[in-house]
């Protein structure tokens, strides 16, 4: 168990699927300065202090948690146009609809067409194919693929934008497990990849070791 972590890493582990804590907890606490001491009710351990990274005295330079994400599903929009507002044509219908896209990765630009991809809860998967159907059309792209059965597994720390080594040790740990990765998609804290949903806890188990969590 983690003696401390930082809010950001926190709110990453929280929003990535850790069930610890709620994000907007995480977010008040650190808006006010305010340290959550989280504890099990299940043991008399000391648990782990929610913090800001000043007050955290040790090596920052290292991944802090692995998180995960089960029932995701991968939508591509193939053959969009590439100019200004595409975008927000595309995202703008599912913002009305309620519906939180996320890892959005869009490939480069050829003859003047290009694909976009990105990852919403399984549970908004048909209506967002739906939607995007529609979209498709206005817009003038080829055709709207979907895909369930995938899942998020992310590494997370503050340490990682400035160790290069994490990605590669990330991507290396599912490719030995032979682990295939459907997108990846990274932050400041945090790498995720998007993987097969009936692999997931392989990943997990895998990465815990690799990073020696």
């Amino acid at each position: 168990m983690l003696p401390h972590i930082a809010y950001p890493e926190m709110l990453e582990l929280a929003s990535s699927g850790a069930r610890v804590m709620h994000p907007r907890a995480v977010e008040i606490a650190e808006a006010y300065g305010m340290e959550l001491h989280v504890r099990s009710s299940f043991h008399a351990g000391v648990g782990t202090i929610i913090c800001s990274e000043e007050a955290i005295m040790e090596d920052r330079n290292r991944v802090r948690g692995i998180a995960h994400e089960e029932h995701v599903a991968r939508l591509s929009v193939v053959g969009v146009p590439d100019r200004p507002g595409i975008a927000a044509a595309i995202f703008a219908p599912l913002a009305e609809a309620d519906i939180a896209a996320d890892v959005i990765v869009q490939t480069a630009s050829h003859e003047g067409v290009t694909d976009m991809s990105f990852t919403v809860s399984s549970g908004d998967g048909k209506q967002a194919e739906r939607i995007l159907q529609g979209v498709a059309q206005q817009i003038g792209a080829r055709t709207v693929l979907a895909q369930n059965g995938l899942a998020k597994v992310s590494v997370i720390g503050s340490g990682i934008r400035g160790q290069p080594g994490v990605a590669a040790t990330m991507f290396r740990t599912l490719s030995d497990h032979g682990i295939n990765i459907e997108m990846i998609s990274t932050s400041e804290v945090r790498i995720t990849c998007i993987i097969d949903a009936k692999r997931v806890k392989d990943a997990v188990s895998a990465l815990h070791e690799a990073f020696k969590l």
